[in-house]
């Protein structure tokens, strides 16, 4: 796994600007501490750094073959499967590494090579013959790909912060973006990167940028189909898909872990993985994560319903896996506010964010790959909101909008409408949904699915990747396996509720292998702290911004409401105010991030 950055100019010769690459490609350290390099031609300039699981001793970046240069991040899980087929084709390869098998294959199929693929990539190959570049970024936008279109070229980079460590770059954000950030926020909307002109590449998108023209087409999306499969069938075809995803992507030359919170999503893989290891006397090391003093202050409530250990313990006598768990403080939940929004560059889900990087800081003291159970409510139907029965014309993860706009000052909700700005996003998103086949009810619930897939899913696969990333781990998502969501699209809902029970058809598809309490545990979200000290350690944070009279909270935001937050510890958020576990104190949390954005980036607010 690694980090890449490029900038391309047609009219300038930049061999004399590597300075410039290196500082850039220097941002993305984190993502890559075992290598870096750089490539320079006169209109191209590449950069990358390599965190190295496969092919340790070969696979370095950027590599050139036959006038091709790539540089490439990710993971390509049926690179055997392709390298036989350009074996086939009379091509010959010089390492092991997917790196090379994903360039030839851009040599033998160019911009169609990205259909033979399974696996987590983002990518670039720039030809020096013919003076183009091609991006591309894997199904499900697993990994990240960034850029800012020129005048004379394009840059692109895995994360924005290399982008606006370009000399001619400035951090701007305009009213859409601000609107854009403090009405979704956390999540974003899809191709929209927050900062003025700076774009993503959606997920299942690939681009060519020639000196002539920049352009973008979707090469894969969902599509729908009447399901034929009997209830027996689908259960052994959702067991089957599911099971090859998890086998595929315990590839490693490195040491690899699961992460397991006793659920059902983490339980199947972990159950998967250790069978595996066990054919070759392996035992399979997993891990969880912890509050301190959670047990004392735990509070259930309808989106967490228990906490893990039980199951945890289950699961770990089951299948007798080497498990460690890590217990977080609360102190360090309010520090690591300023290195996980330097992670994402921009504020992110606070403390939900900072554990899981915690998390992977210590997972990755002896373990460079980490899977994780990621993705399945989304794809499978296991959120609360799946199972709410009043229409919905909003995104159900979204509450607290009044109470959102109220916060800031008249002036600035006049100006960023973020009410307008989130329903127009809602209904942009629902004209996009591709056609599916079923009745009106059917219809409106893949509405939701397609919701949950372009948003929630994005934001919690981008928490995954720059959270592992900054902790230099790569975490793998095997329910985000694009093989896996093709077929459970179009399962009827019944199906999917098999036994009438959230994400029924993948508790019946796994039931005869895990204990009988984890298949039937309701499900959980990731665990959150409940602990007091956690509140008061963000509300004394924010009262110390407070201070500064030139943050950009007084700037936004109303102040006697602002206090009233602050004082009353968030209370009047107590209901998640986004997901299932941000509520007050993780408000809190979310504005100290939105300061330090604007003071750590020193962002200037432009109209439009």
């Amino acid at each position: 796994m690694c980090g890449i950055v490029g900038w391309i100019n047609f009219e300038q010769d930049l061999s004399h600007h590597t300075e410039d690459i290196k500082k850039m490609t220097a941002t993305l350290i984190h993502r890559g501490p075992d290598a870096g390099a750089i490539h320079c031609s006169e209109h191209a300039l590449l950069g990358h750094r390599r965190l190295s699981i496969i092919d340790l001793g070969g696979g370095g970046q950027p590599m050139t073959k036959q006038g091709l240069t790539i540089v490439y991040n990710g993971e390509l899980y049926n690179t055997a499967t392709v390298r036989d087929l350009l074996l086939q084709e009379g091509h010959q390869f010089s390492t092991t590494s997917d790196t090379e098998v994903i360039l030839t294959a851009f040599i033998e199929w160019r911009e169609q090579c990205v259909n033979y693929f399974n696996g987590i990539f983002a990518f670039a190959i720039w030809d020096d013959d013919q003076q183009n570049l091609f991006l591309c970024r894997d199904h499900l936008g697993i990994k990240p790909l960034f850029y800012k279109q020129l005048p004379d070229g394009i840059l692109f980079s895995s994360e924005i912060k290399a982008l606006l460590s370009h000399p001619n770059i400035k951090a701007q954000v305009d009213y859409r973006g601000l609107a854009a950030l403090l009405s979704l926020g956390p999540s974003r909307t899809p191709g929209d990167g927050i900062f003025k002109d700076i774009l993503e590449l959606k997920p299942g998108y690939a681009m060519t940028v020639t000196k002539s023209q920049l352009k973008c087409w979707r090469y894969w999306d969902i599509q729908s189909k009447t399901h034929t499969h009997s209830l027996s069938d689908t259960v052994e075809q959702v067991r089957c898909l599911v099971t090859e995803a998890i086998q595929r992507q315990l590839m490693s030359d490195v040491p690899l872990c699961t992460m397991l919170s006793g659920g059902l999503d983490s339980s199947i893989i972990t159950a998967v993985a250790a069978q595996q290891y066990a054919q070759t006397n392996q035992t399979l090391s997993t891990f969880s994560v912890n509050y301190e003093g959670n047990d004392q202050h735990f509070k259930g409530n309808a989106f967490q319903v228990s906490q893990d250990g039980y199951w945890i313990e289950k699961m770990q006598q089951a299948f007798q896996t080497k498990h460690q768990e890590i217990i977080l403080k609360q102190d360090q939940l309010v520090q690591s506010l300023k290195d996980v929004l330097y992670m994402k560059d921009m504020p992110s889900m606070a403390d939900i964010d900072g554990s899981l990087y915690l998390f992977c800081k210590e997972i990755g003291r002896d373990f460079t790959v980490a899977l994780s159970g990621e993705c399945a409510d989304e794809v499978f139907g296991g959120y609360p909101w799946f199972h709410e029965q009043e229409e919905q014309q909003h995104f159900p993860w979204l509450r607290s909008t009044k109470e959102r706009q109220q916060l800031l000052t008249p002036l600035w909700q006049d100006r960023l409408k973020v009410a307008e700005y989130m329903h127009n996003s809602y209904e942009q998103t629902v004209k996009e949904m591709p056609h599916f086949v079923g009745d009106a009810t059917e219809v409106k619930r893949q509405q939701l699915f397609y919701l949950n897939n372009m948003y929630f899913m994005q934001t919690l696969i981008e928490r995954s990747d720059r959270m592992s990333m900054g902790a230099s781990i790569e975490v793998r998502v095997p329910f985000a396996d694009y093989t896996v969501m093709e077929y459970v699209w179009n399962i009827p809902w019944e199906m999917k509720m098999a036994g009438g029970m959230e994400k029924g058809i993948l508790r019946r598809a796994f039931e005869d292998i895990l204990p009988r309490d984890v298949v039937y545990r309701k499900k959980n979200p990731y665990p959150k702290t409940y602990h007091p000290a956690y509140t008061i350690g963000v509300q004394q944070e924010l009262r110390t911004i407070l201070n500064h009279k030139k943050s950009v909270l007084h700037e936004l935001f109303n102040q006697e409401k602002l206090h009233q937050l602050l004082e009353s510890g968030g209370k009047s958020f107590t209901v998640p105010w986004f997901g299932q576990l941000m509520a007050g104190p993780q408000l809190i949390a979310y504005l100290i991030q939105l300061h330090y954005w604007f003071d750590h980036y020193e962002i200037e607010i432009v109209p439009f």
